[in-house]
């Protein structure tokens, strides 16, 4: 996100993707882990388009036109599931909880990189709202998605 709002949005589009595949290699269910990401930067992708053909925000583009999502974007999404069996492990099962921590969390991450400059607008008071809907249910179904992945796979014999 600091990279598109220096106008530099390839950056992350370079280090993160090795960033997340270190992070699987860790993972003692590799496979669980690297599905849950991909699955989140789908969520995240259609997600954030349908945001951005709403009206909700403009990020700043980079390869793909508006209204579609941009990698940038989309890396975030994968990077937040990284911490869905790790720091925020303790979330599992707590629905209601995680949709505080979507409510919350989620306009303020979208209002924090917009005054960054990664977006071409501020988001006003309706558009956070939208935002703090749209984050109450996805981070809640990111959890649920993660619980499900999980029991699929056991843990990987090294």
């Amino acid at each position: 996100m600091l990279g598109a709002a220096q106008g530099m949005p390839w950056l992350g589009v370079i280090v993160v993707p090795i960033v997340l595949v270190i992070h699987a290699a860790l993972s003692p269910k590799r496979k669980a882990e690297a599905i849950l990401i991909v699955a989140a930067g789908a969520l995240g992708f259609c997600t954030d388009t349908v945001l951005v053909l709403a009206g909700v925000f403009t990020p700043v583009a980079h390869l793909f036109p508006i209204p579609f999502s941009p990698p940038w974007m989309v890396l975030l999404w994968m990077c937040f599931a990284t911490s869905l069996n790790v720091s925020l492990r303790k979330l599992h099962g707590r629905y209601l909880l995680s949709a505080v921590l979507g409510l919350i969390g989620g306009p303020a991450a979208y209002y924090s990189g917009a005054k960054l400059g990664a977006t071409t607008t501020i988001p006003g008071l309706t558009e956070l709202l939208v935002l703090a809907v749209v984050w109450a249910a996805a981070v809640p179904a990111l959890f649920w998605l993660a619980s499900r992945i999980n029991r699929m796979y056991v843990p990987e014999v090294r």
